[in-house]
């Protein structure tokens, strides 16, 4: 383990002892989401993935203002439409030496006060990991056996341990249940 990952892993897990996160009431919580971040995967095939995903993504939490964050370092303005989506990506002055978020950029998206958060990062990262402590009162939602609580406060089992598309397909389609929702997926996910 290098360094870096060791100063990281330590700061997350002193984050961690500090989180107090919200009570919030299931399925209610999920009924009226304003402010949705989605916190990007840092694979390319993954980055791919969720592009397809987008206008699923976007019509499970209509009306609500999506915003994505990628992750540090990941470019994804020539991947990704501008059109309705705000893109964030933190920039080198705003990570700390280990590659976490510095305070001040925490605060900076405290301002966007986001309601939910969704977490579409299929390995763990610090980074993901800071995010989703700051935003103590969101509801941040992930897939299962990942990071689990505090991280996630709905934490969403899948079947698949390999395979993205499904894994994905089983998170939403979970998600349009738990808010009685008909969700369409794009053509990539063909039965086999």
């Amino acid at each position: 383990m290098g360094i870096k990952r060791m100063v990281g892993s330590f700061q997350v897990n002193r984050l961690k002892r500090k989180m107090n996160p919200a009570l919030l009431t299931f399925p209610s919580a999920l009924m009226s989401p304003r402010h949705i971040l989605v916190c990007l995967p840092a694979g390319l095939r993954e980055l791919t993935l969720v592009k397809q995903l987008l206008p699923t993504i976007t019509r499970l939490f209509e009306p609500g203002d999506i915003t994505l964050l990628t992750m540090p370092g990941i470019r994804v303005n020539d991947i990704y439409p501008r059109k309705g989506f705000q893109i964030l990506t933190p920039t080198v002055d705003q990570l700390t030496w280990s590659g976490l978020p510095k305070k001040s950029y925490l605060e900076h998206l405290k301002h966007y006060q986001f309601d939910t958060v969704l977490d579409m990062n299929l390995e763990p990262s610090f980074f993901t990991s800071t995010i989703l402590l700051a935003l103590p009162n969101a509801l941040r939602i992930g897939r299962g056996n990942h990071l689990g609580n505090p991280f996630y406060n709905l934490e969403i089992k899948t079947r698949y341990l390999r395979d993205e598309r499904n894994i994905y397909r089983s998170l939403l389609e979970t998600l349009g249940g738990i808010m009685n929702k008909d969700v369409m997926y794009p053509t990539l996910y063909s039965n086999r």
